[in-house]
């Protein structure tokens, strides 16, 4: 491990007035088609007959592809642009950190009524629609994952790269990805489950009054919830399970097996995970025709093509800032600052039609969220530091855990929701404890999965050598887990503290037999101003969550991020 001191010294300067006023102009532009724009319902109608169930779960598992296909390109480009260019590093971690905060409801106007306009004889602007508020809740935390392995890159590593006269495109396919999977591969399997807890949200919506529908697992939930049909709610939730769990041994559980000959190690590690599935495609015939003839002539022409373009794009001199090219920046630049003073002028003018009632809820708001969320991050630290580095550090341990995590991972906890609500209706605490339960259960994966992404990168050889050297108990903790893990630990608890608060709007403001239970939250007066089209509150209420998210990132874990790239990342 290398070890050094850092000293991070940050003042408010431009930047951070720029960043502010990105967060007002992009909430802005997200609610403004809704203040004005008319609202129309899809015309569709979710039933509960059981016998829907198969069609249901299998747009649902579309839409959830297609949202993590945009999820990945999303994350390969923004991550690599923002941990290789430093004057787009300032800006673009910043904007991502608002990303991550802005709730998937903050998104709902923008979206649906955009691409509602775009289409407006057709389904496809709502599917459009549903599809990209799932990836708003699935590609934060990969984007993170990705972008912070490209940061902790072995300096030997790149110099070797150097020294083999690898250009980008090579370096990234060679080096940069191959050493991100297991972080990417871990918190796929994390996006994934956003995407089925955020699904409820996704695919049945209420805007200015108005619903929307979309037939799927998640609405089908929503509506049984809402109509308290028990029986139909116990199928849906039965129903989700069995396909997470075909999921989970078709999909992920050959990923995870096939990501282990990505680690990083000198020495060769013992037992190897083992997948029924992943051995039986790497015996198939027929997936060895489709590699050889499709797929293998495909990648490698695509490769020869960008290697080309790399190539000729190295080749070219540096144009200075002169002439033509400074004109057509500066004129851009002109035009995003217009922007910008523009949303940021038509932001306050909303923001002054608040009522000092409405005013006066968004302190006390901030402050029960914020509890909630501590406490539900607290409980989530308790557990899955230990579990994650058992199961990332013992095939034994994960050959048994892992499945059973996966699975109970990917259950969405807004399907399990109503059932925990019905316990806790009439008992001390309600809604407050049900919520803190709900954002425990939905963003404790995001740690429990990087701490086993970080026990499963720890080099065999490290772990050698503090056997060799007698090291056990804390100490092996003190010297090796903790120093190895922290880097993931700390993306974790950044996406979970983004879930947390993004987990807020649907844990804090609930609609279950057709009664409509709250709590005072900041994530219900964001749910309340949606379902009301109240847009200057749902801009206020997001703004300051925003502000709160990036204001923790910015103080806390951007330190963090700091201290981890300097002083524990692994040199060989």
């Amino acid at each position: 491990m290398k070890l050094e001191k850092t000293v991070v010294n940050r003042k408010l300067g431009v930047l951070d007035v720029i960043i502010f006023l990105v967060i007002i102009s992009i909430l802005y532009l997200a609610i403004a088609p809704g203040i004005k724009g008319n609202v129309s319902t899809s015309g569709i109608q979710v039933s509960t007959d059981v016998s829907n169930l198969p069609i249901y779960v299998l747009k649902s598992v579309g839409r959830m592809t297609g949202a993590y296909i945009l999820s990945v390109i999303f994350t390969l480009i923004y991550g690599y642009i923002a941990a290789h260019n430093e004057k787009a590093e300032k800006v673009m971690v910043p904007i991502l950190d608002i990303l991550q905060s802005i709730p998937v409801l903050s998104f709902l106007p923008a979206v649906v009524l955009g691409l509602i306009a775009v289409f407006p004889s057709h389904n496809i602007g709502l599917e459009l629609s549903s599809i990209i508020l799932i990836f708003t809740g699935q590609a934060w935390n990969m984007t993170f994952s990705f972008y912070h392995s490209i940061k902790i890159l072995p300096k030997d590593l790149e110099e070797a790269s150097g020294v083999f006269g690898l250009n980008k495109w090579q370096k990234f396919k060679k080096l940069e990805v191959p050493f991100a999977v297991i972080g990417l591969v871990w918190n796929s399997m994390m996006s994934w489950s956003g995407g089925w807890f955020f699904l409820m949200a996704c695919e049945m919506f209420t805007l200015k009054g108005k619903d929307f529908r979309l037939e799927g697992i998640g609405s089908f939930l929503q509506t049984a919830a809402t109509q308290g049909d028990k029986k139909a709610l116990l199928w849906g939730i039965a129903a989700l399970i069995f396909v997470i769990v075909i999921l989970d041994q078709l999909v992920w559980k050959p990923v995870t097996v096939w990501a282990d000959k990505f680690k990083m190690e000198l020495t060769e590690s013992g037992e190897a995970p083992h997948s029924f599935v992943l051995t039986l495609l790497r015996r198939s015939v027929i997936i060895e025709f489709l590699i050889k003839k499709i797929y293998e002539p495909i990648a490698e022409n695509l490769n020869d093509a960008v290697d080309r373009f790399v190539v000729k794009l190295g080749s070219k001199e540096k144009i200075e800032e002169k002439g033509i090219g400074f004109i057509i920046r500066l004129i851009v630049r002109i035009l995003i600052y217009g922007i910008l003073l523009y949303s940021g002028f038509n932001a306050f003018k909303l923001l002054m039609q608040l009522s000092k009632n409405e005013w006066g809820r968004i302190l006390p708001s901030v402050g029960y969220s914020f509890l909630r969320v501590v406490a539900a991050q607290v409980i989530a630290l308790i557990w899955t530091v230990p579990v994650g580095v058992a199961i990332g550090m013992n095939k034994k341990v994960a050959n048994v855990l892992q499945p059973i995590i996966q699975v109970v991972a990917s259950i969405p906890a807004t399907a399990l929701f109503p059932v925990i609500l019905i316990y806790f209706m009439n008992k001390l605490g309600g809604l407050n404890i049900a919520s803190v339960i709900l954002m425990l259960m939905g963003t404790q994966w995001y740690i429990l999965f990087n701490v086993i992404a970080g026990a499963m990168a720890i080099p065999e050889d490290l772990k050698a050598a503090t056997k060799t050297f007698g090291i056990n108990g804390w100490k092996k903790w003190k010297v090796l887990i903790l120093p190895s893990i922290f880097p993931y630990l700390l993306t974790g608890m950044v996406t979970a503290t983004g879930g947390c608060w993004n987990a807020s709007i649907v844990s804090e403001y609930v609609n279950f037999g057709g009664k409509t239970m709250s709590t005072i939250g900041l994530g219900a007066l964001i749910s309340e101003a949606t379902e009301k089209g109240n847009y200057p509150l749902l801009l206020i209420a997001t703004i300051i969550m925003c502000i709160v998210v990036v204001g923790v990132n910015k103080t806390l874990w951007k330190r963090l991020y700091v201290l981890s790239e300097e002083k524990f990342k692994i040199e060989l």
